[in-house]
């Protein structure tokens, strides 16, 4: 590990500061405030009952999004440590990127995105976005968390430039922000950023090959044909053959991570070099990402990825309970929109003097907040008159 800052790291110092102005902390940098005020959002909170690949009451074991969001907090911050990058701000855009996610995962989302299709689409990305920036209402002087320029510009675009995406009807929102408050949308985000958006993808490959053998979807031995992960769990069971498999898996997974971080700081070091990259400036100007894997571990991880499509994100058993989540949001999407006076009198009241669109986007947004846990209950108090009381 090494403490020597890049010259393209971000400054904390010199952060373009926050939409409304106000007095800095005297204990804390600007992105460690931002850090803070997402770790006690409620959203945040929230995320404890919302499904990563499972629902979350299926199991005590398997990830949620918020142990999710943890593990990407923990990589994306040990990875920027190691780059010389600011690891407040890696870790804050980590810690937020899964905030918009409604319940039941990407059923959830797809569902959402078939109920708004006629009133402006739904897009998680664009959710996250409008939690940090209106929905959370914490402060007297604003809406959202007032959040620095920099937090907000990786949060949108941590996976890339996003102008290709701004004529979609689920954008709107970025558009009317970026008017007031540009956030360079064209060009790539902070090598920070883009660290979190790398860390993501370690954490979810790892964890869901975790839970995809925890919950018998496939065997730990299944996995040793399959590139990236497949020598792990060769070389685990080799140097550890008398202890129990979980353990041998647990520590092939282990590996496995270890070997995709050094992965990603040898290509982002050999592609700084290269490009000789020596401002912040200069990551948002390259044309391309400065942080990412290699070509051979790209290539792996795509083989890794169609074998947990097959196995694991289509197996019945999920979808199964993709199909029930998508009815439940489906029918209280529908019946919210015919008879608003149904929805809480704080949501209700959002709803007055809407036009369709509006009232939609109200019924979105408090669909989108809930839990797995809430929106069962929710849908059995709607729907079956024993749970009136």
């Amino acid at each position: 590990m090494t403490s020597t800052k890049a010259p393209y790291a971000e400054d904390a110092a010199k952060s373009r500061g926050r939409k409304v102005a106000e007095a800095e902390s005297s204990t804390r940098t600007p992105f460690a405030r931002d850090r803070d005020r997402i770790i006690h959002a409620s959203a945040f909170r929230r995320l404890k009952e919302k499904t990563q690949v499972f629902v979350a009451h299926e199991g005590d074991h398997f990830r949620t999004r918020l142990t999710h969001s943890l593990e990407v907090a923990q990589i994306a911050r040990s990875l920027a440590t190691a780059l010389g990058l600011d690891a407040d701000l890696a870790e804050t855009i980590a810690l937020a990127h899964d905030l918009g996610h409604p319940p039941f995962g990407h059923a959830g989302e797809d569902e959402l995105q078939v109920q708004m299709q006629a009133f402006g689409g739904f897009d998680h990305n664009v959710q996250t976005f409008r939690v940090v920036t209106k929905l959370e209402r914490r402060y007297p002087r604003w809406e959202g968390l007032n959040l620095t320029w920099e937090t907000l510009e990786g949060i949108i675009k941590h996976n890339g430039p996003v102008t290709d995406k701004l004529e979609k009807p689920s954008w709107s929102a970025i558009a009317e922000f970026d008017a007031e408050y540009g956030l360079r949308l064209d060009g790539w985000a902070s090598a920070e950023a883009q660290v979190a958006a790398l860390a993501d993808d370690i954490a979810y490959n790892n964890h869901d090959v975790d839970d995809g053998v925890q919950a018998g979807l496939f065997q730990l031995d299944e996995l040793r044909a399959i590139p990236l992960i497949g020598p792990h769990v060769a070389s685990a069971v080799a140097d550890y053959p008398s202890v129990d498999i979980g353990i041998q898996r647990l520590e092939a997974v282990r590996r496995m991570i270890g070997a995709m971080v050094a992965d990603v700081m040898a290509e982002t070091r050999r592609r700084a070099a290269a490009e000789n990259v020596s401002s912040a400036e200069e990551v948002r100007e390259l044309g391309h990402a400065l942080v990412a894997f290699s070509r051979d571990m790209a290539e792996d991880l795509s083989a890794l990825r169609a074998f947990l499509m097959e196995r694991m994100y289509r197996h019945w058993k999920v979808n199964r309970t993709r199909s029930q989540a998508r009815r439940m949001l489906a029918e209280m999407f529908q019946l919210f929109m015919a008879e608003p006076d149904v929805l809480p009198a704080e949501w209700y009241a959002r709803t007055l003097g809407k036009p369709d669109a509006g009232r939609a986007r109200v019924v979105c947004d408090y669909i989108a907040g809930m839990t797995d846990r809430y929106a069962i209950e929710e849908h059995r108090k709607l729907f079956h008159l024993d749970s009136l009381h």
